[in-house]
């Protein structure tokens, strides 16, 4: 009975104890199945990573291939504080942003060159061209003790962000000083539009479009919109290809004849053959859209040079910006066109050559061929041959630009 006793109490402790490790035993699974359930399902490290690739991926779509992958740090100078973007006003006419990137003194001669930067965050295609135009710009520009390159870009705020960072990375081996100014663009359509309002109707693609908008028609007015202050400037296109120093582009302007205004090169495409055959049916005889070098085929507004001076004082040409003497040409001429203020000094330098300079078909060299391939492959040779040497390319119509 002794023993029964002893094995009932050894018997009902081993019971206590397997009833305790039981416990223990069931709320460790529990509490495994809780990180699984609530773990494996929700934060663990293969969903969080998954959810951050699907965030970037979304972040990059949303961004319209903006490259994302260029510095936005501000530079810094040895030896100086730490260089930021500054808020100015260019002349009291337009906002601007400069990057203090290098040093410049008031008395320092300035070049100025714009360019319109506008829904390039929008485009790969257009960031890829102006990574090229810069790129080569900085490559081969070379300018003298005492100047400073001014390069001034018509942007909206999107376009602008990117852009500053861009150009941080593009003119960092720049061997020159520089400055950078942004202008915005619903700004000075709004001071243009009533200057060009009455042009736009002759040589627009119509509502909506590219070249509908009052801002590409900058340089035919540019004299009204910036400070007397600056007397002149270049006007790049972005589908550019610098093989020569920029500086020697300005050097062109000392070549302007008497009453010249405005420096150019001319079309070389059969574009004003084609836009104006009304005129040329009725004139048989004409110059006008022939090829050179005794025809006029036109001109091509991706390199200019707009003396403003010149422009301001040019009793002609200003009479030519007003509404009833743009409206009384293009009826004269027949004219309807579609590349704004190309179409705009094509038509008036038919009237009035003696306004523009013709700068060497090597400052703008144009590689589209386009026309080529509609309706003119007979005749095309002879407007797009162009002898001597390249000074820029223009990859225009998106057409691809040699490597040197």
């Amino acid at each position: 009975m002794g023993i029964l006793r002893l094995v009932v109490r050894i018997m009902g402790r081993i019971s206590t104890f397997r009833s305790y490790q039981f416990v223990l035993l069931l709320a460790a699974a529990l509490a495994v199945v809780a990180f699984y359930y609530f773990g494996s399902e929700r934060q663990n490290f293969s969903t969080t990573t998954k959810r951050i690739k699907q965030t970037q991926a979304s972040h990059n779509t949303n961004r319209n291939d903006a490259d994302l992958t260029v510095d936005t740090r501000l530079p810094h100078t040895a030896g100086s504080e730490e260089q930021g973007w500054e808020e100015q006003d260019v002349g009291g006419e337009s906002e601007g942003f400069r990057p203090r990137m290098v040093d410049s003194d008031a008395g320092d001669r300035r070049y100025h060159a714009l360019m319109m930067f506008t829904k390039v965050d929008k485009s790969r295609s257009l960031q890829d061209k102006f990574k090229v135009a810069m790129l080569s710009m900085v490559k081969h520009g070379r300018f003298q003790e005492g100047e400073v390159l001014v390069l001034h870009f018509v942007s909206d705020p999107t376009s602008k962000e990117l852009g500053e960072r861009m150009l941080q990375e593009f003119l960092l081996d720049a061997t020159f000083k520089y400055e950078v100014l942004f202008h915005d663009v619903v700004a000075l359509t709004q001071k243009l539009f009533p200057i060009v309002e009455a042009m736009q109707k002759h040589f627009s693609a119509g509502s909506g479009a590219y070249y509908s908008d009052a801002i590409f028609f900058l340089s035919v007015a540019m004299h009204h919109i910036m400070p007397e202050s600056l007397t002149h400037i270049v006007q790049l296109d972005l589908d550019l290809k610098y093989r020569t120093n920029i500086r020697d582009l300005f050097q062109e302007f000392d070549q302007f004849p008497p009453g010249a205004v405005i420096g150019i090169t001319r079309e070389m495409q059969p574009v004003y053959r084609h836009t104006f055959w009304q005129y040329r049916k009725e004139n048989p005889q004409t110059k006008v859209g022939e090829p050179p070098p005794d025809g006029l085929p036109g001109f091509n507004s991706g390199v200019m040079l707009l003396n403003l001076g010149a422009m301001r004082a040019s009793a002609l040409y200003n009479e030519l910006l007003e509404p009833s003497n743009v409206a009384k040409l293009a009826d004269q001429y027949r004219f309807r066109g579609h590349l704004g203020d190309q179409d705009f000094f094509t038509m008036i330098g038919m009237e009035h050559p003696e306004l523009f300079y013709s700068l060497s078909c090597g400052w703008n060299r144009q590689l589209c061929t386009w026309w080529r391939d509609h309706g003119y492959g007979d005749v095309f040779q002879l407007y797009y041959r162009c002898g001597g040497p390249v000074y820029i390319y223009h990859g225009n119509c998106n057409t691809p630009i040699p490597d040197d």
